[in-house]
């Protein structure tokens, strides 16, 4: 009798491990998918970008956010007023931008596009580092959204075509300072681009309980 009910333990433990390493194995799927996807887009943005990036004081980096590190060219100061340089840049970039993550290859992959607008870490005339870290909370949203404004209003018919769809994956965030970059390198605007992976990972998880 205790043998039998072993091998029924010994069953359902065999048959539980195997539903965790096939769940294991999903996950691993997901995440070669991701980074692979995720190698793609970098190329294409390098191969779409590369000749312009010293002109516009842009990098990319390798978790695909392409940022914008010039302040005398982004923003009038303590102003979400965007440069006409920027704006220059901006028709430029945004449409090519737009052009890669709607292909074929990428635009069912993208959770969305994140506009970051990040300031730096003083305000003339703060009598608190909390009246500082308000103030220039205030300021990076306004910046951001004065970004996404401009790009979504282009007039640019790749841009209006896809309007609808930028709606859905467009969005604006205001980062105030960040402490993890040098000072010189506060000020900036970063374009980043989400995937859907973690979805995915979700959606197994939740599957196997």
């Amino acid at each position: 009798m205790m043998s039998g009910l072993m091998l029924v333990f010994l069953f359902i433990s065999i048959g539980f491990m195997l539903e965790v390493d096939a769940d294991k194995e999903k996950m691993r799927d997901v995440a070669a998918k991701y980074r692979d996807t995720q190698a793609d887009i970098n190329e294409a943005l390098y191969t779409e970008f590369e000749d312009e990036l010293k002109s516009w004081n842009a990098t990319i980096t390798k978790d695909n956010r392409v940022v914008f590190r010039s302040p005398d060219v982004l923003f009038a100061v303590s102003s979400s007023k965007i440069e006409d340089k920027f704006k220059t840049i901006l028709q430029d970039f945004f449409p090519r931008f737009l052009k890669i993550l709607r292909s074929q290859k990428f635009a069912d992959n993208v959770q969305d596009i994140k506009i970051d607008g990040y300031t730096s870490s003083e305000w003339v005339g703060a009598t608190s580092p909390e009246e500082i870290y308000l103030k220039n909370m205030q300021l990076s949203q306004k910046r951001a959204y004065a970004v996404l404004l401009f790009c979504y209003t282009l007039n640019d018919e790749s841009v209006k075509t896809n309007r609808k769809w930028l709606e859905e994956k467009l969005r604006a965030n205001g980062m105030a300072f960040s402490k993890t970059e040098e000072e010189l390198h506060t000020r900036r605007v970063e374009f980043e681009i989400n995937m859907k992976s973690e979805d995915k990972i979700y959606e197994i998880l939740k599957a196997s309980q």
